[in-house]
């Protein structure tokens, strides 16, 4: 291994808006948008949005399961009394699939389901299925040293080329010498460091984004080594050269078999398409997508382990869900003010001309990782397809009877 120290009109997908990211980790990460947040902590800004669980800073986050380090199917055995409690919540249950784990006390875990292997079309929580398959590239490349990654992270800047956009959502670039924030879609010709797009991925969703993490982790996986200075024009070339039948089938293993690893099996989660329109003529993911409460809560086990690919990017990458700018959906709920919360969403929804309420198909994902001050720690995968109905609105108070009836004592 090299030693490098730089060295369609009826139908939408709709994405969350939200930050993510300890407020403190601009130093470690070189992400811009957290230099101006970093003001929030002296109180020289004040965005009224953050709530009390925002706050919490790098070295804060720890994984809860790294000492229990069992397979996922010796944790996911139901508790009666704790199931009837979750099972109360849902007097109509079609439509609605949920897996839920109390571990607040690691000795004695709770678990509830209800429908969850039904499967569901993940939307952005798919991301997370780029993140691990980016997670073990760079692992792949810097074995070793996990310094080394970071370090190519925040140092290596790619252009978004064809690859980035096509997505109405926006992405924040802050200017740090003019300090100003703007915010505004992604066009060919930006350029930002791999962290920065990883962070665009997870933090307001990016879908552009989300293709170029997976094109990076490609780019890594074809040149090995030679990545480390790979350069922009190289990349390019090669695309316009490389085989798409070859492409296509190691962007779908890519992305598909650190599932596996993980023990998530190919009804439980898979990924197959990219998040943009432009791949298509270099690439074409393929297999289509799923999703099911099951695959999620054992990819949020394995997060909490250790063994999404290894402690320290487990680590990193609950500090890449942590939110730290407007709270939307499930994680909305005030009951979740005080508490720290690693968080994805993804919606998918056609039809009736109502935001998050398809009639055709409304399909809601909330995946959540919940840290309160006193102590109770839990996990809940929520995915839904209620038709017609505020898909956004019916997570945010599920979101509050789930909290309730975790922390009540009868």
């Amino acid at each position: 291994m090299k030693k490098h120290y730089y060295i369609t009109s009826i139908l939408i997908i709709a994405v969350i808006t939200m930050a993510i990211y300890p407020i403190d980790g601009y130093e470690r990460t070189r992400i811009k948008r957290l230099k101006r947040l970093e003001k929030t902590l002296d109180s020289t800004i004040t965005e009224y949005y953050l709530k009390p669980g925002s706050f919490k800073k790098t070295d804060e986050i720890n994984l809860w399961l790294c000492e229990d380090t069992v397979a996922t199917d010796s944790i996911m055995i139901v508790d009666e009394d704790f199931q009837n409690k979750m099972t109360r919540l849902f007097p109509r249950r079609g439509g609605y699939a949920i897996t839920v784990l109390d571990i607040t006390d690691p000795e004695n875990m709770r678990y509830a389901e209800m429908n969850e292997n039904s499967g569901f079309q993940p939307g952005s929580v798919g991301k997370l299925a780029v993140a691990t398959a980016f997670f073990t590239q760079l692992a792949a490349l810097c074995p070793d040293d996990f310094e080394v990654r970071t370090k190519l992270m925040r140092e290596k800047v790619v252009r978004s080329g064809i690859w980035g956009v096509g997505d109405h959502h926006t992405v924040p670039i802050y200017n740090i010498e003019k300090d100003k924030l703007v915010k505004r879609q992604v066009i060919a010709s930006d350029e930002f460091s791999l962290y920065e797009w990883v962070d665009h991925m997870l933090s307001v969703s990016n879908n552009g984004a989300a293709s170029i993490v997976w094109r990076e982790a490609l780019l890594m996986k074809l040149f090995g080594d030679e990545y480390f200075d790979l350069t922009q024009e190289e990349a390019d070339e090669y695309w316009e050269t490389a085989d798409k039948k070859m492409l296509s089938e190691v962007a779908t293993e890519l992305v598909n078999q650190p599932l596996r690893d993980l023990g998530i099996t190919h009804d439980e989660w898979r990924l197959g398409s990219f998040f943009t329109n432009g791949p298509d003529r270099i690439a074409r993911a393929t297999g289509g997508s799923i999703g099911t409460p099951a695959g999620l809560m054992k990819w949020f086990i394995k997060l909490e382990q250790g063994q999404i690919v290894d402690r320290q990017s487990s680590l990193e990458l609950k500090r890449l869900m942590y939110m730290t700018d407007r709270r939307i959906r499930y994680a909305y709920s005030s009951r979740l003010n005080d508490a720290s919360v690693y968080f994805k969403s993804g919606s998918y929804y056609s039809g009736g001309g109502v935001k998050y309420a398809g009639t055709k198909f409304n399909y809601m994902n909330s995946v959540i990782m919940v840290e309160h001050p006193d102590g109770t720690n839990y996990i809940v995968c929520l995915m839904s397809n209620i038709l017609g109905k505020n898909s956004a609105g019916d997570h945010m108070y599920l979101a509050s009877a789930i909290d309730k009836a975790i922390r009540s004592e009868d």
